[in-house]
């Protein structure tokens, strides 16, 4: 079966598959208490495995699979890839062309203001639902408390009507006054994750501390010279604009025209196979890191649900994982059979003149030193096809 999903890097995969299995574990009455102890507590219920096979993966880089243009490794995608001659004769929806000016002010609000906002503490009026609150708890059952059920006076915070706690306690919330501590009942879920408190009634004595009013800086030419130029290279509001702009549209409509391209691609029986191991890699080495987080063995991360299954052994997750992964190889033998057929690379002088056009950063290091500069260059030149891929779209 083809895959259509335009997906832009194998980290990206492997970062939104693992937030997701995470985030289905979060519908909890405590976000980052209960819940989360008892995933740790399966993660780390462990047995002894023999994981020395997986010893290498302390030498893994991202880089290890691409050379110096930002191509796989010792591999010429034409070998495994057909094109056809009219392969970027793509017709997609002229609407995802389209951008609409309230959604660049949305991302510019949310994905750069907001990184310079500042936090206002209110305490002089009630909580609405939309708020974000911070909260103290301590939770019981018949009156006695239970682990994972206290915020241990540190406070943490809650956007009301969110959903992230169990059903009814967010509700509880609102109407209250910072400074006033009152009683929250609810009722665990029958199927909830720690089977000590799955089913029971509980009460949580709550204090409202205050309520957060995040406040984003006025967007002028003033502020983006003195806090973007240097770090995004932008010199005024309106190239901030242009280039979120471009990016919005970009991503609109890269799924439709990989997909139109996919369907176009013809592919070789076999994949090459230092390609297949290292995105197998790279899947592994995610699991590696979250049993180094959690302090327990690969083996533990797989048995646990974290992944979005359970599964026995390291070797069955990966078996499950074979047909993303070569969805995985052959996107990026795709991605780069357009590229040879451009006489497209990447190579270090590329990457610093095109690195802040497709990404908004002027410096590299930043994702160089955790990447390395090939699988940074790899990126770059995916990206450099697809802009030149959706720049060359017919719209019907």
């Amino acid at each position: 079966m083809k895959k259509k999903v335009f997906l832009r890097s194998a980290a990206c995969l492997l970062a939104v598959s693992l937030t997701a299995a995470l985030a289905g574990c979060g519908s909890t009455a405590e976000s980052g208490s209960t819940a989360e102890t008892a995933t740790a507590e399966t993660a780390t219920a462990e047995t002894a495995v023999d994981e020395s096979a997986y010893d290498y993966l302390a030498d893994f880089n991202y880089s290890d699979g691409f050379d110096e243009n930002g191509y796989l490794k010792g591999v010429t995608a034409a070998d495994y890839v057909t094109l056809p001659d009219d392969y970027a004769a793509i017709t997609i929806d002229a609407a995802l062309g389209e951008v609409d000016e309230q959604d660049v002010t949305d991302y510019i609000n949310s994905n750069i203001l907001a990184n310079f906002a500042t936090v206002n503490q209110i305490t002089d009026r009630a909580a609405a639902d939309g708020d974000t609150v911070n909260i103290d708890y301590v939770g019981t059952i018949d009156g006695v408390a239970f682990e994972g059920g206290d915020t241990q006076g540190q406070g943490t915070d809650l956007e009301l009507g969110s959903g992230a706690y169990i059903d009814g306690f967010e509700e509880q919330i609102v109407g209250h006054t910072p400074g006033e501590t009152f009683d929250v009942n609810v009722t665990f879920p029958e199927d909830y994750g720690n089977a000590d408190v799955a089913g029971k009634d509980a009460v949580f004595s709550t204090t409202l501390n205050y309520i957060s009013e995040t406040v984003l800086p006025e967007l002028t030419d003033e502020w983006v010279q003195a806090n973007l130029t240097d770090a995004m290279g932008f010199a005024d509001v309106s190239e901030l604009n242009a280039f979120v702009s471009n990016q919005i549209s970009l991503s609109n409509q890269s799924g439709d025209v990989y997909s139109a391209l996919y369907a176009k691609a013809g592919f070789a029986g076999e994949l090459p196979e230092s390609a297949v191991n290292y995105y197998r890699d790279v899947l592994l080495f995610g699991v590696r890191n979250y049993a180094q987080s959690y302090g327990t063995t690969m083996t533990s991360i797989v048995n646990s649900g974290l992944l979005g299954a359970a599964y026995d052994t390291v070797e069955d997750f990966i078996t499950d994982a074979e047909s993303a992964i070569n969805a995985q190889v052959q996107q990026a033998l795709l991605l780069q059979a357009v590229a040879e057929k451009q006489g497209l690379t990447c190579d270090t002088d590329t990457l610093n003149t095109e690195f802040v056009k497709q990404f908004g950063m002027s410096d590299p290091s930043y994702l160089t030193d955790v990447y390395g500069e090939n699988y940074v260059k790899s990126q770059l030149l995916n990206a450099l096809v697809m802009q030149n891929l959706v720049d060359n779209v017919q719209y019907e």
